[in-house]
């Protein structure tokens, strides 16, 4: 998929009890996660993630917007991408669980500062949470 004028990608990244790393009691109370979005309106783009504990990850863990340059974060996603994407396309290979869906980044694409922090943020979390690196 290409993110591209009048579209609408919709990434869900579902993890199933198996790649969960904590199990709750069936009669604990928690909170419901709310799924984090990425979009840029001028682009007219959209992308959900939904991954227990990202928000989390995003608010308390990740470094404040504004700590990376947008350059830093377009480079390093430029290169977590493909990797990704190569990870997805091997469904043998790398747990299709984790690795469920494409994501279309094109270089050429000024996202901007928001979309560019968020899906950096999101590889971040995907390599702790997951026990994996991106190389």
């Amino acid at each position: 998929m290409r993110f591209l004028k009048n579209s609408l990608l919709v990434v869900f990244f579902i993890v199933s009890g198996i790649a969960c790393s904590t199990l709750t009691p069936k009669n604990s109370t928690v909170a419901k996660e709310e799924p984090v979005v990425i979009a840029n309106d001028s682009l007219e783009y959209e992308i959900t993630i939904i991954d227990p504990g990202f928000t989390t990850y995003l608010n308390s863990i990740a470094r404040p917007r504004g700590y990376h340059s947008l350059a830093y974060l377009e480079i390093r996603n430029r290169f977590y991408v493909p990797i990704w994407n190569t990870r997805v396309n091997n469904p043998g290979l790398y747990n299709p669980a984790i690795y469920e869906n494409r994501i279309d980044y094109d270089p050429h694409v000024n996202y901007g500062y928001e979309v560019n922090y968020k899906l950096f943020n999101y590889f971040e979390f995907a390599q702790r949470k997951y026990r994996m690196v991106l190389r």
